[in-house]
């Protein structure tokens, strides 16, 4: 197990985009959160206390968290000193990068050396089947995006959080880095061999009981031409009863491709509909999440009634509005 509470490390993050590991930490559990600590240029804030090592450990904090996810997960050279110097100070090390700590020598050596732990959240720990389609019970809802990072998880987590509260019978499947530090458990898609992902959803979200929802935690999208396969993934292998849609209003182009505009939630929609019904034939869109994060209260509530009154279905920020209105939407499922 990960000890908390964490010290985030934002790195040299070029923008508050790319620290969406540990915001995503901060606003889900922020008890486990006791500063954060930024390299010199780092262009996101939690506003959490900036701590130094020591006034971190000092502080309680028992483990550094790497809450940067920057294209590719690779472990920049600008970072090694502080990690090391984080191992020899006595915390433990956490990360969902691609580029694993315990590949890292100096690292590696370190932490033997200090008896301290090195976490790599995005080892996939089962050896998953392929596929099989076979329908199993209980229900399924996927969070489906027009880009990556427009608030899939998020959503995920709200209805989960919403579906809790109003009584009923569900269970979040993380299935990223993020998801995985925030509560503990998942399976890294994005690290599993190609073959298998779609079995490993499948795997992740099993025979539950006829009322149980399984909220699985989007990835990618279907529009993405860098990360388009590990959302087939969660669409066939997820098998979802519902699909939620999410959108970022304010995106000029796709993340990181600028030759690629967005697609439109229409054109999402109908996609992932079709996707969908091949594992799935009753699957059904039933709500719209918009993150608004980039939007004043006003404009979020007009851009919301606007898409609602153009879709014909209910739309929300679940992290600024809650998703009351999407775990309704899923009472008809």
């Amino acid at each position: 197990m990960i000890e908390t509470p964490y010290l985030l490390f934002l790195g040299d993050a070029p923008d508050p985009l790319a620290a969406k590991v540990a915001q995503g930490i901060k606003d889900w559990r922020p008890e486990n959160c006791v500063g954060q600590f930024r390299l010199e240029g780092c262009k996101a804030d939690l506003k959490l206390p900036d701590m130094t090592l020591a006034e971190a450990k000092a502080a309680g904090a028992k483990t550094l968290v790497i809450g940067v996810a920057n294209r590719g997960g690779v472990i920049s050279k600008a970072w090694k000193k502080v990690l090391i110097e984080a191992l020899e100070e006595g915390f433990d090390l956490a990360s969902g990068l691609h580029n694993l700590l315990r590949d890292e020598e100096d690292l590696a050596a370190v932490a033997r050396a200090t008896g301290r732990t090195l976490h790599d959240v995005r080892i996939p720990e089962v050896q998953y089947p392929i596929a099989n389609g076979e329908k199993r019970t209980g229900k399924r809802v996927l969070a489906v995006g027009t880009d990556c990072s427009v608030g899939k998880m998020y959503t995920a987590l709200a209805l989960d959080s919403a579906l809790r509260e109003a009584g009923k019978k569900s269970s979040f499947r993380a299935t990223g880095q993020t998801g995985i530090l925030i509560t503990g458990d998942g399976v890294p898609l994005d690290a599993v061999i190609a073959d298998f992902m779609a079995g490993s959803v499948e795997w992740l979200t099993p025979d539950n009981d006829p009322d149980h929802w399984d909220v699985i935690e989007g990835q990618g999208s279907l529009f993405h031409v860098s990360y388009s396969g590990v959302t087939m993934a969660l669409v066939h292998g997820g098998q979802p009863d519902a699909l939620i849609l999410c959108h970022e209003p304010t995106r000029t182009h796709m993340r990181g491709l600028p030759g690629y505009q967005l697609p439109s939630l229409e054109a999402v929609r109908d996609v992932a509909l079709e996707l969908a019904k091949v594992a799935n034939p009753d699957c059904k869109v039933v709500g719209i999440s918009i993150n608004t994060q980039h939007m004043g209260e006003d404009e979020a509530a007009a851009y919301c009634k606007e898409i609602e009154d153009r879709m014909g279905l209910p739309t929300v920020d679940p992290f600024r509005h809650g998703a009351a209105r999407l775990a309704e939407a899923l009472d008809g499922v």
